[in-house]
């Protein structure tokens, strides 16, 4: 999967200075040099989000918030089942829910469409009045 260009150097720098190194080294070592238990990386998690002042921040919603932006950019379903490894729709389509922005978006979009149609409607009724002349015209 590719990454985003703009945190690539911060996932190199966290490479470089935190993970293990090589093709199959993790990604999170414990201060042992161990994996972290789920339990010594939640409270490593949290104190590295109060450290950064963040407050309520579980680390799934890392997952969450990007694939919530690739499906906002108009990614199919299959392309996000792809990015996100699922097999099923179902579990990609959750990341599809509407937002206030992407709303905001598509309204958007949408007057556009309405706008440019009208302007063809106005345009040829303009052509039409030409040739047809006005209304009160005794056409001779």
């Amino acid at each position: 999967m590719a990454i985003p260009s703009v945190i690539v150097a911060d996932v190199r720098d966290h490479l470089e200075r935190y993970a293990e190194h090589g093709a199959d080294g993790r990604v999170f070592v414990g201060a042992k040099g161990a994996t972290p238990r789920r339990n010594h990386f939640n409270r490593l998690w949290r104190r590295a989000c109060e450290d950064a002042g963040i407050k309520g921040l579980h680390f799934h919603d890392l997952r969450h918030t990007g694939n919530t932006l690739a499906a906002s950019t108009g990614a199919s379903t299959r392309e996000l089942m792809s990015r996100m490894g699922h097999s099923t729709a179902r579990a990609a389509l959750i990341y599809q829910h509407a937002s206030a922005d992407r709303d905001r978006l598509i309204t958007d979009a949408v007057s556009g469409l309405v706008e440019k149609g009208r302007k063809g409607v106005k345009t040829s009724q303009k052509k039409d009045r030409k040739h047809k002349g006005h209304a009160g015209d005794t056409g001779d």
